[in-house]
């Protein structure tokens, strides 16, 4: 058996030759401590130094070595605080050493606990041993003093697949490791195990984002989260490339490739990098035998880079038009909080950057420019997008500097450690504001690359943001270009649509219409009780039952001089109050809380209120009519309480006198029939109001018939 392959998990390379020269975004130098005789690999921090694979001599008395000759694989370590040779290096641990395959390994954040991987069978007969039923496995070890003990096979190997070279997070809490499970995706695949405060659970695939058909292994993560790997089956150079990935939004983004020097036409695998990614260590076979080497980072590689989007500060603002109104009468107000205010039903407003806006929307009579009803209140938070930012022109001509900076980047909760840009014809840089020529006509795809702080926890990640711009020949295709997007119409995006603006709703009768809720014409509130004999009432009209209503959670008294079932049906009597003094009057939509009101309003939406389903022609009461009754009856019998006023009113045509007496005697003909199915004449009474209450104008047929109409009103 040849146990550098079954230690590595290398299998068949993908031939794919590297033709485009590219600027070395990495430096690669050979580690002082790797040979050209023998093979190191899969490296991995330890205290001062570096513990590592290989198939070097330990300086033990006996070389243990497989049926062709080659040897097996020890753990060792070398103190890299020092001038370093390969001569140097020494046995990890004689503990952990078996005459087999040892390693990788991976150790907890203080260094007292490993987990390392060994063929499974370590006692008997060599020859019987080195097979390949002999599979690996990962066992773990805890340092005591100098020594590691309490060696443990962890439960989920197996005699029939290998799992093997382990990553611990560094916060502890999953294992990665690769396994050629029968239940993976092909070849061998990423898992991890969550610890469960005294145990890891069972493996869970990373999925067929980050696993392929080929083989994926030697995982490393970094404090992050985001992760490096090795494989042979996503498109790369050649043999094993290593490959990024981070989560969003808990699933994995597609791997991106590392850039040459890392990656080669031959295996690369087993990388462990510093927190920034500015150095580090990998694995690789470029050379006559497996050696690790040591990089530095010159411009840091931009992995993911989103698509910039432009932040928006002007909006369409609109109004649903879920309560009617009439616009010869009144007109939409807006207040956007920002000392500015606009009118209409539909308007457009832009605002001078992001902050906290107090947006209201209210109904304002055109003659005056008094409120008539409040529609809508709510707080606007209005941020930036949160990602790096390309602040630069959109168009250039060739052969001149263009200026870009990153000083509008919004990342809250994180330090900017570093900028870096790509502008693609092998032209990087580094800092928050640079320039840049670029030589050619054409569309180029600039690239931010932000290293970032999290303010909280200190972990370090990355993020980039791309950037089209355009380059022409000169300044009259440059003018052509501007022209041409300038006069391109769009349309503003809905404020409620948009996704950097969140609306915090105060107040929206707009909610509370759907439900059961009434109109009320409020003619004063107050903290204090003034009562209903109050002076301040004097000069209220008879036709107006004037009512006291105690709000409980705010404290206020409201004194209700009328309620409507629409909006529109209120603007005559307030019209009218104003007229009289009522200055602070005010229109309120009020969800109903009292159950034999709601009900009342209920009947009133289903049957309806016009006289023309109570009356016929000759005065006489329709069967329509017998239906509403009966369920007033109902009411009125499971609520043995209250007392209905059985109100009627008639539009302005004819005389006032005759419509009063029609108004009379058609409520009495109502309040008699009830009074015959056994509702006390005492719970009861008929009111005609004639046509003194208009609700519309009386000038088209069609607001007289409005006018016309049947209320059944509870009172105290």
């Amino acid at each position: 058996m040849n146990y550098r392959f079954t230690i590595f998990l290398l299998l068949a390379f993908v031939t794919q030759q590297f033709a485009a020269a590219q600027t070395e975004i990495y430096t690669v130098k050979l580690a002082p401590f790797s040979s050209d005789r023998y093979n190191e690999f899969s490296p991995v921090y330890y205290r001062h130094g570096i513990v590592f694979c290989t198939n070097r001599s330990s300086g033990s008395l006996v070389d243990y070595s497989s049926s062709k000759g080659e040897t097996t694989y020890n753990i060792s370590f070398i103190d890299t605080t020092k001038k370093v040779t390969w001569q140097k290096a020494r046995s990890f641990s004689k503990s952990l050493n078996t005459p087999f395959n040892d390693g990788p390994v991976t150790f907890n954040s203080r260094g007292d606990t490993i987990y390392y991987s060994r063929n499974l069978q370590v006692k008997g007969k060599f020859s019987e041993l080195s097979t390949g039923r002999n599979k690996l496995g990962i066992f773990s070890a805890v340092l005591e003093g100098k020594k590691w003990t309490k060696i443990r096979e962890l439960r989920y190997n197996n005699e029939y697949y290998n799992v093997t070279t382990p990553y611990l997070s560094p916060d502890g809490k999953r294992l990665y490791f690769s396994s050629d499970k029968p239940d993976g995706y092909g070849g061998s695949d990423l898992y991890y195990c969550e610890w469960k405060g005294d145990y890891w659970a069972d493996p869970v695939n990373l999925g067929p984002v980050i696993n392929t058909k080929g083989n994926e292994s030697y995982p490393f993560i970094n404090p992050a989260g985001e992760l490096l790997f090795a494989s042979d089956g996503h498109p790369g150079l050649g043999g094993k490339d290593i490959f990024f990935s981070r989560m969003d939004n808990n699933q994995w983004l597609p791997p991106v490739r590392l850039d040459p020097p890392i990656n080669s036409q031959y295996d690369d695998f087993g990388i462990i990098t510093d927190s920034l990614m500015s150095e580090g260590y990998f694995s690789s076979k470029r050379d006559k035998t497996v050696d690790i080497f040591r990089f530095k980072t010159n411009f840091p590689q931009i992995f993911y880079a989103d698509i910039q989007k432009e932040n928006q500060y002007c909006f369409r603002f609109s109004d649903s038009g879920a309560i009617e109104i009439d616009t010869l009468n009144l007109r939409y107000r807006w207040d956007f909080g920002d000392s500015k205010k606009s009118y209409g039903k539909v308007v457009n407003h832009c605002y001078p950057g992001p902050g906290d806006y107090k947006v209201r929307l209210d109904i304002v009579d055109r003659a005056t420019g008094n409120l008539f009803f409040a529609k809508l209140a709510y707080t606007l938070e209005l941020h930036d997008y949160e990602q790096p930012y390309i602040n630069s022109p959109d168009v250039a001509i060739a052969g001149d500097m263009v200026r870009f900076d990153g000083l509008k980047s919004y990342l809250p909760g994180y330090e900017i450690l570093s900028y870096s840009w790509d502008f693609g014809e092998d032209a990087r840089m580094e800092g928050a504001s640079v320039s840049h020529t670029f030589k050619v006509k054409g569309e180029y795809n600039v690239n931010l690359g932000l290293t970032l702080k999290s303010k909280t926890t200190g972990i370090i990640n990355k993020t980039g943001v791309t950037k089209k711009i355009t380059i022409v020949n000169d300044n009259l295709e440059r003018t052509a270009y501007l022209a041409k997007k300038a006069s391109k119409k769009t349309t503003l995006p809905d404020i409620r649509k948009f996704n950097n603006a969140s609306i915090k709703t105060e107040y929206s009768a707009e909610e509370d219409f759907p439900k059961d809720a009434l109109f009320r014409i409020i003619l004063l509130s107050s903290k204090n009780r003034i009562g209903l004999s109050s002076s301040t009432f004097r000069n209220l009209p008879n036709k107006y039952s004037l009512k006291e209503a105690f709000d409980q959670e705010s404290g206020v008294y409201s004194y209700i001089a009328d309620e409507q079932m629409t909006l529109m049906e209120t603007y005559p009597s307030l019209r009218e109050l104003y007229g009289l003094g009522f200055k602070d009057v005010q229109i309120k939509l009020s969800v109903i809380k009292n159950p034999v009101e709601r009900e009342l309003l209920i009947l009133k939406k289903n049957y309806g209120i016009l006289t023309e389903n109570y009356f016929d022609s000759n005065g006489q009461l329709k069967s329509s009519a017998y239906l509403m009754l009966d369920q007033i009856v109902m009411l009125m019998n499971q609520n043995p309480n209250i007392r209905f006023e059985v109100g009627v009113h008639t539009d302005n045509i004819g005389y006032a006198a005759n419509n009063l007496t029609l108004s009379q005697t058609r409520a009495q003909l109502l309040v008699n029939y009830l009074i015959n199915r056994g509702i006390s004449s005492k719970r009861l009474v008929a009111r005609g109001y004639g046509g003194v209450k208009p609700v519309a104008s009386n000038i088209l047929e069609r607001d007289r018939k409005l006018n016309r109409r049947v209320d059944f009103r509870i009172i105290n």
